[in-house]
């Protein structure tokens, strides 16, 4: 029997491997919305909450993830997120898991939590991942301390770093892959090869379309920052 995960920001391409769990099988929680996302979601937000109290936010962009990754999960933390989590961890199937991409937010201490499960870090060009609005763009939402903006665009960006730099900064858990959306979309049958040798289930294959990625060529806004270059550099994005 095993857990599985998927770790990325919103609008990441998540949905797509949250849909092909679902096809392939694995029970990804009593009730998901379109994006496959396992809901209700407040108690995951409450537990998101939580876990920003231990981030340090030192100006600019830049947060000290080391008080939140020397310390446990609290108490109240656990119970969110167990109750969150309520109808995976009470299912009797083979195959369980689930997909909110809020899970990011609080990932070091999902892993405290859950050491054996097989996470999937879902990685996507950061200037098509900020093209469309999510409920992870305003981090304040979820207590996390950031420059304040009203430039919705450097909004999304931000939060598109902050994640990415709190995925680098934890340790990785003993079971993980890390897998592109476009890898997804133009190589599929390759990538799922690789996702079947890692989670040692057969999957199932889903319609994918190839003007899903690239959309930024035909954006007219902002889409590009600074800041994104050495995590696109790290992906292979040019």
């Amino acid at each position: 029997m095993s857990l599985i995960t998927v770790i990325g920001r919103g609008h990441s391409g998540t949905r797509a491997i949250s849909h092909t769990l679902y096809a392939s099988g694995v029970y990804m929680g009593r009730l998901l919305n379109a994006s496959g996302d396992l809901v209700p979601p407040e108690a995951m937000y409450d537990a998101c909450r939580i876990f920003a109290n231990y981030v340090e936010h030192k100006g600019g962009l830049e947060w000290d993830f080391s008080r939140a990754l020397e310390t446990e999960p609290t108490p109240e933390f656990v119970d969110f997120i167990q109750k969150y989590l309520d109808s995976v961890l009470h299912d009797k199937s083979d195959n369980r898991g689930w997909k909110i991409p809020e899970t990011t937010l609080c990932y070091p201490w999902i892993i405290r939590m859950f050491p054996e499960v097989k996470y999937i870090f879902w990685i996507r060009d950061p200037r098509d991942s900020i093209l469309s609005r999510h409920a992870t763009d305003d981090l304040g939402r979820f207590n996390v301390r950031y420059p304040i903006t009203d430039d919705e665009r450097l909004r999304r960006a931000i939060s598109w770093k902050y994640q990415y730099d709190l995925v680098k900064a934890t340790p990785k858990p003993k079971h993980w892959i890390e897998v592109r959306f476009e890898d997804f979309v133009l190589n599929q049958e390759e990538t799922l090869e690789r996702l079947e040798d890692y989670l040692g289930i057969k999957l199932g294959r889903i319609i994918v379309r190839p003007d899903a990625i690239e959309r930024w060529k035909s954006d007219k806004g902002t889409h590009y920052f600074d800041f994104f270059e050495p995590a696109m550099k790290a992906y292979g994005y040019k």
